[in-house]
């Protein structure tokens, strides 16, 4: 886990955003002024217009900025058995696609906190990182060449499920900590933003003649790690989470077995794989992705 605790925002046990805003003393007077003001106002009229609009998450993201720093930001379907659909995502620095994110796209979804929680726990909430990164996640392979380079420093998360096994996701990125401010104010938008995915999903799901659909064409599931045909499917998941940056303890309370459980499905991928190490299991996982039939598109 990173940093300071979480504010303000939660969801009912239906999994329904709960109608309770930050308290007001956690939003800054700038802010304040900012998410009530006559122009703020107009600006969620201008998005509920927009809803059937081909550029809606463009202009969602454009009012978010003026309320919340973040550096990148991405709207994707996660799929329990599939690679995520990618709606829109920000440009990288030049402008064209972002080579780490296209990584990301290929297979280190995989080992994505976000993906592995929302998947696991879906219901309509806003999550921030220390929400869900595991305890060693900083010291793994993933975190050093993937998301500290892709992401930086801190990232939340819209969640809203749009089926089984399906959970619509608005990602923001950071180059610096979120601060408390900032997260009460997400927290206060949390239910109305939820509430216009879930429009915008419905409207994209209807696919209706004027309006083009943004979903990707259907992918193929993952194509196996090499040499894993003789892992079984929940030493599957205990390398996914070992590589997530999950310890031994963390795996055993998320699966609900034993530490000595996890340890012998730890020696085991280790033997069958012929590797020693957390590195070398990781540079499987890049082989993979290399020789991952198709280039995602």
């Amino acid at each position: 886990m990173i940093g300071d605790a979480n504010v303000g925002y939660v969801v009912s046990a239906a999994g329904e955003p709960a109608a309770r805003p930050a308290p007001a003393h956690l939003l800054t007077t700038d802010m304040t002024l900012k998410i009530d003001s006559p122009l703020w106002h107009r600006n969620v009229g201008a998005l509920i217009d927009a809803l059937e609009k081909p550029n809606f998450w463009k202009i969602l993201v454009r009012y978010l900025s003026d309320i919340v720093r973040f550096d990148s930001w991405v709207v994707l379907c996660f799929h329990a058995a599939n690679r995520p659909d990618v709606y829109v995502e920000s440009p990288g620095l030049d402008g064209g696609e972002d080579e780490l994110f296209r990584d990301y796209l290929h297979g280190f979804y995989l080992l994505d906190p976000f993906y592995l929680s929302c998947i696991e726990d879906q219901r309509a909430c806003l999550q921030r990182l220390d929400d869900v990164a595991p305890d060693n996640f900083e010291a793994e392979e993933y975190y050093q060449r993937y998301f500290r380079l892709n992401v930086v420093k801190d990232e939340v998360q819209f969640n809203l499920p749009v089926g089984p096994g399906k959970v619509l996701a608005l990602s923001l990125g950071a180059t610096h900590r979120f601060t408390p401010d900032e997260m009460a104010v997400m927290s206060t938008i949390a239910p109305w933003l939820l509430a216009l995915m879930r429009q915008r999903f419905r409207i994209v799901e209807a696919g209706e003649d004027h309006f083009p659909r943004e979903r990707l064409p259907d992918e193929p599931v993952l194509p196996p790690l090499p040499g894993t045909h003789g892992l079984t499917k929940r030493e599957m998941e205990v390398m996914h989470l070992m590589l997530s940056g999950s310890s031994s303890k963390s795996i055993a309370i998320k699966l609900r077995v034993s530490p000595e459980t996890v340890k012998a499905h730890r020696r085991h991928i280790y033997l069958k794989l012929g590797v020693k190490s957390h590195p070398e299991l990781f540079a499987i996982l890049l082989k993979s992705r290399e020789l991952a039939s198709g280039p995602v598109e």
